[in-house]
């Protein structure tokens, strides 16, 4: 069988599948040719994967191929099924049976002599034992991508072989085993301090993952090499104190003034910082063979472990974007910043957040051009062993949910932990499908520790010897000793300020700028209105008019743009130019335009953003025709900022970490999540929690995300009605007097009932010198209320948003004062007029209710001269709504004011589990209740 073997040089062992995934042998023998629909690709933020394709097979490869069938199938049997026999687990638990696969004579093959041309069937098998049987697992045949699959196999089994055009493999020189080594000593001595210093501390040490620390500094090494500027990293707890104090550049004195209960931020910011295993660093990190240095971000994380990974995405995604902005045209996605994130065996498996978030790396608004995993596997979640944690062989498994290949390493050794790094780096820079990387390598419970076990490798080299060794600890011992004699006199900095946020103010400073006017000239207006429902030649439809002089032809009327925008494009038209009628969408529309001529980008993500959950947006126009798509508003006005519509996969907590790492990055965007009903959230809620309420607090880091929640009773029954306000509000820390004024509290939670305080809601987010977050109860059934729209002069230069509006009523004659937010201001007009009692009671409308308007409800309260009654009104149950945040918080304002009457009389639904019932009548009778209550006895 000699012959049958040809020539097997550096391509030859390159054999794969040859059909394309999702191609039947029909299909792909008809050559069938498929057309991707062009929906949403020309949009603003919409990114196009780099096309890469590794050569095919050449005419004497594909001979090879049909000659070398049974070859062929060893070849494929060894580079799926090696990982099953590979040497990955230091203690042996993963259970393993021979791999009968990896067989040569299960293929009908059989051993030969030497040859001088051809590789013998021994030389094949032990070459690919070699490269897939080893301490390093591959698990890359998964993949759909025929390109990944020859890369993978062409990069593992030809870099031993002759190969002078390519880059070798990574090479661990002595140097750099002495740089390895200086890792793993400097961690283990590291932890063993602080066990003889604060015994007592939770410090989730690396003991037995020591390889994690030249990891990482390999893959920042083949980054940075690669023209990498920037490094976001995102980390749960295990090991965080060894790699911020090493490579990370921690002041370790630092750390010690906080063991030792001492603050980590300066004090007198009045912030309340976070707990040890939360510490954060950015450092720029130098390498060699690196034209410039690499900056390192380590994110803060809560305690939710995973929590942090869409918000590391966000953030990348975002920073990429500034630098595209500035680098040259040939710079792509990817090219500059890299997302890595470290995870725990069990979290990676068990926490749905790591689902969410790998489902965004390929979506065109969401991708950062890849990232790589790190999974420290050491077989148990905290107390649970993984038999208990997973049921799947590998914790990784998770990854091949998007084809991403997996590398598994034996933790054990770390030279093979630094080049599984470099190869995942490689991978990662092709930009290809599936680009998320997991790695794995496993970590030991017992026996030596890794640091020992590679100091006596490196003594058996002769690289080192036992004094060397005692010389790298006791030196780093010392400075350790050093740097805990620092503590006494450590005082801690902070640089929430510097670079993009250096023109951004602490929101408690006295220059904090709270109540900017946020109106806009006219002539703008007008022409941002025009400009938001502009079709273009081409598109154009019968939407002109008759008084139009443009000629269109025939074949162009009403089949552009789907029939039923034809209303929507007339009616913002007329609104615009006759100034009265401004709905919800054009205030929307006209505050994100204003904005982008001011060049500051806009970004609303969602499930179906843009048309807009109720069908009222339509910032985006599909060609009914072609499926081609434009934006208007970034089409017409070709201002510097931009408006991105990402329309999202079907994920909250993901989603909504990654605007909010947007947020942290870019404090010059606007960006927006907006729930399909506002109970979506609850999906959310750990990021709500952990991040949006309390990052000021923890972290010092400010964010200007608005989370927009549609609100309202409306017969929806339990689920579609509430955003469960009362949730934010709680998580407020709203004072509960006006004494503090003005307020600095961790986020803004508004109720707007017209359109143009919606309009003034989004531009504040931007004039402000500051950043919060800013909860907005949206509008549903207002939307096309004519009630409820607003005059252009409302939202014009000179004006802002207004925390309190007071009802049109003659304020000596007014017996009742009720006090409200929301809808049901509209219902209940309507009531009044009916029943002739306009006169009789006002309705007190308070739109932003944290922070709470103490001093403008006061203004408004005492204007009124003849009141008898003060009445808070909603339509949400007793233990739920506005009214436990509000109630006593309006009592403090009427004690102010000299009130001598009752207390402050509840009006709305009673105590209920549930936001809203579910049965018709049951709400209908409840509403006709609510309506009826605030007009009796008058």
């Amino acid at each position: 069988m000699k012959s049958n073997y040809r020539r097997l040089h550096r391509y030859a062992l390159v054999l794969c599948q040859g059909r394309e995934p999702g191609l039947s042998r029909r299909q792909a023998s008809l050559g069938v040719e498929f057309t991707r629909r062009q929906y949403h690709d020309e949009s603003f933020g919409f990114r196009k994967p780099r096309e890469y394709e590794f050569p095919d097979y050449t005419h004497t490869q594909l001979e090879n191929r049909a000659i070398n069938a049974p070859l062929l199938r060893y070849v494929d049997s060894m580079r799926t099924h090696g990982h099953r026999a590979a040497k990955i687990d230091p203690l042996d638990l993963i259970h393993r049976e021979e791999v009968a696969a990896l067989s040569p004579a299960r293929y009908g093959l059989r051993a030969e002599g030497e040859g001088d041309e051809w590789w013998t069937l021994k030389q094949i098998q032990e070459h690919l034992r070699n490269v897939y049987v080893g301490n390093i697992a591959y698990e890359f045949m998964h993949s759909p991508s025929k390109t990944e699959r020859l890369w993978f196999s062409h990069l593992l089994e030809s870099q031993s072989l002759p190969s002078p055009e390519d880059a070798p493999l990574l090479v661990i020189d002595e140097q750099k085993k002495r740089h390895i080594h200086e890792l793993l000593a400097r961690s283990e001595v590291f932890d063993n301090f602080l066990q003889l210093k604060f015994p007592n501390l939770k410090r989730y040490g690396l003991e037995g993952g020591e390889s994690m620390l030249p990891a990482l500094d390999s893959l920042f090494s083949a980054a940075s090499q690669a023209g990498v500027q920037h490094i976001v990293l995102a980390m749960p707890h295990r090991g965080r104190l060894n790699l911020l104090t090493d490579i990370l550049k921690y002041s370790p004195a630092g750390m010690f003034h906080k063991i030792k209960g001492g603050f980590e931020i300066p004090e007198e910011l009045g912030a309340e910082g976070d707990v040890l295993s939360h510490l954060v660093s950015s450092p720029s990190l130098s390498y060699d063979g690196a034209s410039h240095q690499l900056k390192v971000s380590l994110l803060p994380n809560p305690s939710h472990l995973e929590a942090v990974n869409p918000v590391a995405l966000g953030k990348t995604r975002a920073k990429q974007y500034s630098l595209l902005k500035t680098s040259p045209d040939d710079c792509k996605l990817g090219d500059r910043v890299m997302c890595v994130q470290i995870h725990g065996d069990a979290s990676f498996t068990g926490q749905g957040v790591v689902m969410e978030s790998l489902g965004l790396s390929n979506l065109p608004h969401f991708t950062s051009g890849g990232s790589v995993h790190l999974v420290v596997d050491n077989n148990i979640g905290y107390t649970t062993p993984a038999s208990n944690a997973r049921s799947s062989l590998y914790c990784s498994d998770i990854g091949k949910m998007i084809n991403a290949p997996v590398l598994h390493v034996n933790g054990d050794h770390p030279e093979d932990v630094a080049k599984a790094m470099d190869i995942a780096f490689r991978h990662n820079e092709l930009d290809l499908p599936g680009i998320t990387s997991p790695l794995m390598y496993e970590k030991i419970a017992a026996r030596k520790s890794v640091p020992q076990l590679y100091e006596h490798k490196l003594i058996a080299e002769n690289v080192l010897t036992t004094e060397a060794v005692v010389s790298v600890r006791n030196s780093y011992k010392s400075y350790l000793e050093a740097e805990l004699a620092k503590v006494p006199s450590y005082v801690p900095s902070a640089s929430m300020l510097e670079k993009q946020w250096s023109g951004m103010v602490w929101p408690a400073d006295a220059e904090a700028e709270h109540d900017p006017v946020t109106g806009v000239d006219k002539q703008t207006l007008q022409k941002v209105g025009k400009a938001s429902v502009a079709v273009p030649e081409g598109f154009v439809s019968q939407l002109l008019g008759s008084s139009s002089t443009m000629t269109i032809p025939d074949e162009y009327f009403f089949k552009e743009i789907h029939p039923k925008l034809h209303r929507h494009v007339k009616n913002r038209l007329a609104s615009i130019e006759n100034g009265k009628g401004i709905d919800f969408a054009t205030a929307e529309a006209l505050a994100f335009g204003s904005l982008l001529l001011e060049g500051r980008d806009v970004r609303i993500s969602g499930q179906d953003v843009g048309r807009g959950t109720f069908s009222h947006r339509h910032a985006m126009l599909v060609n009914q025709k072609t499926e081609g798509v434009i934006v208007p508003l970034n089409d017409e006005l070709k201002a510097d900022g931009k408006l991105e519509l990402a329309n999202s996969s079907l994920s909250e907590m993901a989603v909504l970490g990654f605007e909010y790492g947007a947020s942290w990055e870019r404090p010059n965007l606007l960006p927006i999540w907006e729930a399909q009903f506002g109970d979506f959230f609850n999906g959310a809620q750990i990021m709500i929690d952990t991040f949006l309420s309390s990052a000021e607090t923890k972290w010092l880091k400010q964010s200007g995300i608005v989370m927009m929640l549609p609100h309202g009773l409306d017969g929806a029954g339990p689920e579609h009605s509430s955003s469960r306000i009362e949730r934010m509000l709680q998580l407020t820390n709203d004072r509960y007097d006006g004494q503090c004024n003005p307020p600095s509290i961790n986020m803004h939670v508004a109720y707007p009932t017209t359109p143009a305080q919606y309009f003034h809601l989004l531009r504040r987010q931007m004039h402000r010198n500051y950043r919060k977050p800013l909860i907005i109860a949206g509008p549903k059934g207002l939307l096309r209320l004519s009630a409820a729209s607003s005059a252009l002069a409302e939202i014009e230069s000179g004006t802002r948003f207004q925390p309190v509006l007071a009802a049109l009523t003659e304020k000596t004659k007014a017996k009742r004062i009720v006090m409200l937010s929301g809808k049901i201001y509209y219902e209940l007009i309507k009531e009044r007029q009916t029943r002739n009692l306009n006169d009789d009671v006002a309705f007190v409308r308070i739109e932003e209710l944290a922070p709470f308007p103490f001093k403008e409800l006061e203004n408004v309260l005492t204007s009124y001269t003849n009141v008898e009654e003060f009445v808070w009104l909603q339509e949400e149950p007793r233990n739920q709504g506005a009214h436990s945040h509000v109630a006593g918080r309006i009592g403090s304002v009427l004690e102010k004011a000299g009130w001598k009457g009752n207390g402050l009389r509840y009006i709305g639904r009673k105590e209920s589990p549930i936001p809203a019932p579910g049965v018709g009548k049951l709400y209908q009778a409840q509403q006709k209740r609510l309506l009826e209550a605030p007009f009796e006895d008058l």
